[in-house]
């Protein structure tokens, strides 16, 4: 079997493919630097939502600039190895901007999907208006509360 962790341009290949089969691949991005069980079923919903689910990941040098400098704590392939162990992750792909929207436009996803966290209004208006040119559907996912990579990192500290 092909590795799940695949190029930008392997990934919009595929998501071609899926697109002529009628096929409906979900998207979604972010750091997933602890993975944890918010995670989990976040995905879980995200990939329950079409055929197949994408997970792009932020690099390690995006994920500074979003989360500061002690982050992140793992870096960009390792997260992507663990993403890319969930049965319900179809591809992860590591993207260097702090923004998607370079995915995006390349990926022309039916689905996007963002937790709860982020709503329409409050995503980037880049991404926005790249989702909105692909036509794709915007979705938002509720949180698990009390379940959140700074909240674990908040518990580890003395």
């Amino acid at each position: 079997m092909d590795s799940k962790i695949v190029t930008l341009k392997e990934l919009a290949e595929r998501a071609a493919e899926m697109r002529g089969k009628g096929e409906r691949l979900v998207l979604t991005n972010g750091c997933f630097d602890l993975l944890h069980v918010g995670h989990v079923r976040y995905l879980q919903q995200a990939a329950a939502l079409g055929d197949r689910l994408a997970v792009a990941v932020n690099g390690d040098a995006s994920v500074r600039t979003l989360k500061g400098p002690g982050r992140p704590l793992n870096e960009a392939a390792d997260r992507a190895e663990v993403l890319a162990g969930l049965e319900c992750v179809d591809f992860v792909v590591i993207f260097p901007e702090v923004r998607a929207t370079a995915v995006i436009e390349a990926v022309r996803p039916s689905i996007y999907v963002k937790g709860g966290d982020y709503t329409v209004e409050s995503l980037d208006q880049g991404e926005v208006a790249a989702l909105k040119e692909a036509g794709t559907e915007i979705k938002t996912l509720p949180l698990v509360p009390g379940k959140s990579t700074t909240r674990l990192i908040e518990r580890m500290r003395p």
